[in-house]
């Protein structure tokens, strides 16, 4: 939401908001750009006629005072997901889809096209080098980029974000059942898929990975008028520690790495073949893409060992992940920690899901925080709980953060890779100041 007022006001509108807590760097961004609320909470009394929109946030709920004012004097009130159709409309949608991969994806088409020189608005889903905010929105631009999450659209509209854009070209990337909070069953959740290939304009494109069998179902039962486009892992090879893509008998050594990075780049391509770029150019480009943050972001390395930071949490983005280290550099111990932190994560139903997920590791650390759990409202877990979900003989489990701390603080970082994943922090853990202290 930040970033929607700091482009909105980059574009030259006059913009206010309100939030009952603003943290950095939402916080210092919004004071530099001199739109930094006074105060914290919700003042009814600032709604007024005067405002053409108000754009709400998936934070604010149904009985939000301000929220209220705005429907009783009956202003116009958009999601951020319909605003940004809104202020697209008029442009070439792209939209990238599935469960896991799609902010790098989108992260990957955005760095190519800068790289060639074409203008283009976009939404992604994490802060991406060389771009100085995670949403643009401009007069100009013929080209518009989104990264379609599947979550709600806002809490007066139940949809599913990305059904909201309509996109031109779209890409799906995989299917694995996640916001079960949302999405009780998979069958639920498969069918948000569906409904987003159905919204594709007239004559677009539907982009999916070949790999996953759902996908295939659902490009399967496109509409005839939509061009469907598969794609599959990039041809390559591994040497050294580096993982280079192979076009034309050329190698184009890459600075990110895995199976799923080398689906996603093949998905990417395909998407800015669409855009009018060539492969030749495409492959200039992306040898210096390198990744998004908290997407296996390097956070610190030396001649023996590096630690790594990424996003993953659900099952399919853990395996991965820790698949994808351990294949980069499989002469050295991979030392995966992971907090189950989301909503899904921490469901004793969905737990299940993850057995086998981190079995890649040669030690694979499971921490969970026992006040996220009441906070959440969720059912107690216990570490025998946690054990016999994920199974093998390489996991430990944690539920206390200061022997979290201890463990991970005590590694020697002699030929030894740390991996760190979460959509939290580990109970407040700084990444960068760990790394540095691990690896001086």
């Amino acid at each position: 939401m930040h970033n929607m007022a700091l482009a909105l006001h980059d574009k030259g509108y006059e913009i206010t908001g309100s939030d009952d807590e603003i943290f950095d760097p939402a916080k210092s961004r919004l004071d530099a750009a001199g739109i930094l609320p006074e105060e914290w909470g919700w003042f009814p009394d600032k709604i007024t006629e005067k405002i053409d929109i108000i754009i709400l946030g998936m934070h604010a709920r149904k009985d939000n005072p301000e929220l209220l004012k705005a429907q009783e004097l009956g202003l116009t009130i958009y999601s951020f997901p319909e605003y940004l159709y809104e202020n697209c409309k008029d442009k070439t949608r792209v939209v990238i889809g599935g469960s896991h991969g799609k902010t790098t994806i989108t992260s990957m088409i955005m760095h190519v096209l800068r790289f060639v020189g074409m203008e283009f608005d976009y939404m992604v889903g994490a802060q991406i080098e060389g771009f100085d905010k995670m949403v643009r929105l401009s007069h100009s631009a013929e080209i518009a980029i989104f990264e379609g999450d599947e979550y709600l659209s806002s809490p007066l509209d139940l949809r599913p974000k990305f059904h909201l854009y309509k996109p031109h070209i779209a890409l799906l990337s995989g299917v694995a059942w996640d916001h079960i909070n949302v999405f009780p069953t998979f069958e639920n959740y498969v069918e948000q898929f569906s409904i987003f290939a159905d919204r594709i304009e007239p004559n677009g494109k539907l982009v999916f990975f070949s790999g996953d069998e759902y996908l295939e179902k659902i490009a399967g039962s496109s509409r005839e008028d939509i061009e469907v486009i598969p794609y599959h892992t990039h041809e390559h090879h591994l040497k050294e520690g580096i993982t280079s893509l192979l076009s034309n008998g050329i190698a184009h050594p890459l600075q990110v790495f895995g199976q799923h990075n080398l689906q996603n780049i093949n998905g990417a391509r395909l998407v800015c073949n669409h855009l009018g770029i060539e492969n030749d150019q495409f492959y200039k480009a992306i040898v210096q893409f390198g990744g998004a943050a908290k997407r296996l972001q390097l956070l610190k390395e030396n001649t023996s060992a590096r630690v790594y930071l990424d996003f993953a949490h659900s099952p399919s983005k853990l395996k991965a992940t820790t698949m994808a280290v351990k294949e980069q550099f499989p002469d050295r111990e991979l030392v995966a920690c992971m907090e189950l932190h989301t909503f899904s994560s921490l469901n004793q139903e969905f737990l299940q899901l993850y057995k086998g997920s981190m079995s890649k590791a040669d030690i694979a650390i499971v921490y969970f925080d026992k006040h996220v759990l009441e906070h959440k409202k969720l059912k107690d877990l216990t570490s025998e709980q946690v054990m016999e979900a994920f199974g093998g003989n390489n996991v430990k489990v944690m539920n206390d953060a200061n022997e979290f701390r201890s463990y991970v603080n005590s590694l020697e970082m002699k030929n030894q890779n740390l991996l760190l994943m979460s959509s939290g922090n580990f109970s407040g853990i700084n990444f960068k100041e760990l790394a540095d202290k691990l690896i001086p």
